[in-house]
């Protein structure tokens, strides 16, 4: 987990370093059009106590290869916590915002806060392979499962992945309307591409954006300048964003950045 990219979201990276590690996998070229990379995770606290991962998730729907069963994740909107136990790992799919409309074959806002088992899209071979796909995690294993399921090119999936990245990749940007203005859509036609792609609003994506900045740069700075990250963030001023941050992470970002 050092290379930052895959701890954005990750809270406490410090933590999570000594207890999991992180591995990025590329997707073979014809399924990059749809995943933005496989992740496997592994975990071994055998005889360690229980540890509970939070993170703050991205705009994406992710299918996990786990045990029992594989489940299909539609994008967390408030924090994921996950419990790990033992020694074990999961495979993960990381689909491209807005790419996993055309598997679902529906508006991805249903998948939105929860999860659902991934044979409910991908048919009875999903927990069939579970078990192969776990004992061999590696990217050729993912691709060869979703090469032949890959959907028809949507060009509307890849018009709202540019979308998303272009609030990602620019965290200071906070105001939907500027955004709509930008991409030449009303408000109102933006949220329903957005209900119907991603499973979030763009509210949503543009906070969660700036609370990613401010998250990674509570656990690397030594001495965190509240004031002037809340206007580099484009907040109305630093009570906005301790506002924002304790409601998505639990505690204050002065708090979060003394205890990483």
């Amino acid at each position: 987990m050092a290379d930052p990219d895959q701890c954005r979201g990750v809270l406490h990276p410090a933590r999570a370093i000594e207890r999991i590690s992180v591995e990025r996998l590329a997707p073979a070229p014809e399924v990059a059009r749809c995943v933005e990379f496989y992740w496997l995770v592994r975990w071994d606290l055998t005889g360690h106590p229980p540890y509970e991962q939070k993170v703050l998730a991205h705009p994406n729907v992710h299918l996990v290869f786990e045990a029992p069963r594989p489940r299909v994740y539609g994008v967390d909107r408030s924090l994921f916590v996950r419990r790990l136990a033992g020694a074990g790992h999961v495979l993960g799919v990381k689909f491209r915002p807005g790419a996993f409309r055309p598997f679902a074959g529906h508006p991805v806002r249903a998948l939105a806060d929860r999860s659902v088992p991934a044979a409910d899209y991908f048919g009875p071979e999903a927990d069939r392979c579970n078990d192969r796909l776990l004992a061999a995690p590696d990217a050729a294993a993912a691709d060869a499962f979703l090469r032949p399921r890959l959907p028809a090119p949507d060009p509307v999936a890849e018009e709202v992945a540019a979308m998303v990245e272009r609030i990602t990749g620019s965290p200071d940007l906070c105001r939907v309307d500027d955004l709509a203005r930008e991409l030449g859509l009303t408000v109102r036609g933006l949220q329903r591409l957005f209900a119907e792609y991603v499973g979030a609003s763009p509210k949503w994506v543009l906070r969660r954006a700036r609370l990613h900045e401010a998250a990674e740069r509570a656990a690397t700075a030594g001495m965190l300048d509240l004031a002037a990250l809340a206007a580099e963030l484009g907040y109305a001023d630093q009570a906005h964003l301790t506002r924002d941050f304790t409601a998505a992470v639990g505690i204050s970002p002065a708090r979060y950045a003394s205890s990483t």
